[in-house]
């Protein structure tokens, strides 16, 4: 029987109910305040490379103006629904729970699709980033059987770090955040006596048109992904109060670690827009300082793509976890290690995709993976709003203080820009992403028939919700 909404006795159940299954006797250390930002951190951005394409795009101040706004209207509305959610229900399957929660299993289970499709493929980017990068000081792996044979070896050599445990990934994270944002500082610091402000309200040079479609994904993909530490919640000290802070803490770095250098370099160097594209940053360095910066920030750009990487699969792997928690995978996913009490299942298979599509040309399967993110955020938007109206009276240890008009607003503008990404995309990409869509699809409806079957053990942590009268 269907209730509109659950009393406040009721929240020991749905944490009891949506907690991580006691899959082994070792039990994980759980995930501190500091390594939780700097994860979030990564999640998000993990610094300012990549940002320089809006310069080329629109000129220093609209780019200036796009990372001091844009936050606003786009990363503190995601921020503030996964604050809300992740301490509302905070269980590993994140955004999984949150629509299955609003709507059901079958949204909660094609949430999961679209979230971890778009997840592992972009996973796949991010050793091919660290070779390219690495390639500019070792020329050798710039190509050829040496290029692949790299991007193999540190596939699995950052995999295996992610398998050795959360709260190692966590401190490595603090310590990459930390040391791949050292050069920029320092840039920063040295530029300060070169800069001529009048270059901040620069609108572009003259007869170069402006890209605003390449402008605005350049905003959305920077400030982007907030809610995938939601996956991590399960393995979060005291998620309900450390949430919130690390949310806010990580806000205010990502910003200032886009700002800042942006101010810098536009500022101390006259404008070139044909140079800004992604790593000027790099030249840039050594225009203002040396050779020696420019080497520098290469190297960082290494360390942060490490850090991606981390976030990355950490997010995808636990994800896996929660939604064996919540039956719509086999118990087999939610087994942990032994050793490190991570889930090696989840870090296995997807490395194996990342693998797969690591030696791919896949620009349009990247793209059609950002369109799916967009279908995703857009049922996270509505879990938010429909999960206020269905569920008023659940304990809300953190609450966006607004009431559901002024909420319906606050999604409907970020709304907006994921509905222009979609409609922006190619023939291809809304062919690929339909595909990826049907079959996640089908996954759902195979999974059942086998739980129907007993082929497989599934959890049934979600059926016992049902049964409480809590869907």
């Amino acid at each position: 029987m269907e209730t509109s909404h659950a009393s406040s006795n009721d929240q020991p159940l749905l944490e009891q109910e949506l907690s991580p299954l006691p899959t082994t006797t070792n039990t994980p250390k759980k995930l501190a305040l500091i390594p939780l930002v700097f994860l979030i951190y990564f999640e998000v951005a993990g610094g300012p490379y990549g940002e320089e394409s809006a310069v080329g795009a629109a000129g220093p101040l609209f780019a200036i103006l796009g990372f001091f706004i844009f936050p606003f209207i786009w990363s503190i509305p995601e921020a503030l629904v996964t604050a809300e959610l992740a301490t509302t229900f905070p269980g590993n399957g994140g955004f999984v729970i949150w629509a299955h929660r609003a709507f059901g299993p079958f949204w909660g289970s094609l949430m999961g699709s679209w979230k971890f499709l778009s997840g592992v493929i972009n996973l796949a980017s991010y050793p091919v980033l660290c070779i390219d990068y690495l390639k500019l000081v070792l020329p050798i792996f710039s190509s050829g059987l040496p290029r692949y044979f790299a991007i193999f070896v540190s596939t699995l050599v950052l995999s295996f770090l992610n398998y050795t445990g959360l709260t190692i990934v966590g401190y490595t994270a603090v310590s990459l955040g930390i040391v791949s944002l050292l050069p920029f500082i320092v840039m920063s610091l040295i530029a300060i006596p070169k800069i001529d402000p009048s270059r901040w309200i620069s609108l572009g040079e003259e007869g170069v048109g402006k890209d605003w479609t390449l402008f605005f994904n350049t905003l959305f993909w920077n400030l982007n992904f907030w809610d995938n530490a939601s996956t991590l919640a399960g393995e979060v000290e005291q998620p309900q109060k450390t949430f919130p802070k690390a949310l806010l803490s990580a806000g205010l770095f990502t910003c200032l670690a886009y700002l800042i250098p942006l101010l810098a370099v536009t500022g101390a160097i006259p404008l070139h827009q044909e140079d800004w594209v992604d790593g000027y940053f790099a030249d840039a360095a050594e225009i203002i300082a040396g050779k020696w910066l420019k080497v520098w920030i290469e190297i960082g750009a290494i360390l942060s793509v490490i850090g991606l990487y981390e976030a990355q699969l950490s997010s995808c792997a636990y994800q896996l976890l929660g939604m064996a928690d919540l039956g719509f995978l086999p118990q087999l996913f939610g087994v942990r290690s032994t050793w490190f009490g991570t889930p090696w299942l989840g870090i296995l298979l997807s490395t194996v995709i990342t693998l797969a599509v690591s030696y791919m040309s896949f620009v349009n399967i990247i793209s059609s993976v950002n369109f799916l993110y967009s279908l995703g955020m857009l049922l996270e938007f509505a879990s938010f709003l429909w999960l206020r109206k269905k569920l008023p009276a659940v304990n809300r240890p953190f609450r966006v203080p607004m009431s559901l008009p002024g909420l319906l607003v606050m999604c409907l503008i970020p709304s907006g820009f994921l509905v222009y990404v979609m409609a922006v995309a190619t023939k291809t990409v809304f062919l690929v992403s339909a595909l990826l869509t049907l079959g996640g699809i089908a996954w759902y409806f195979f999974m059942n028939f086998c739980n129907s079957k007993k082929w497989l053990d599934f959890n049934h942590a979600g059926e016992k919700l049902e049964d409480h009268g809590l869907e």
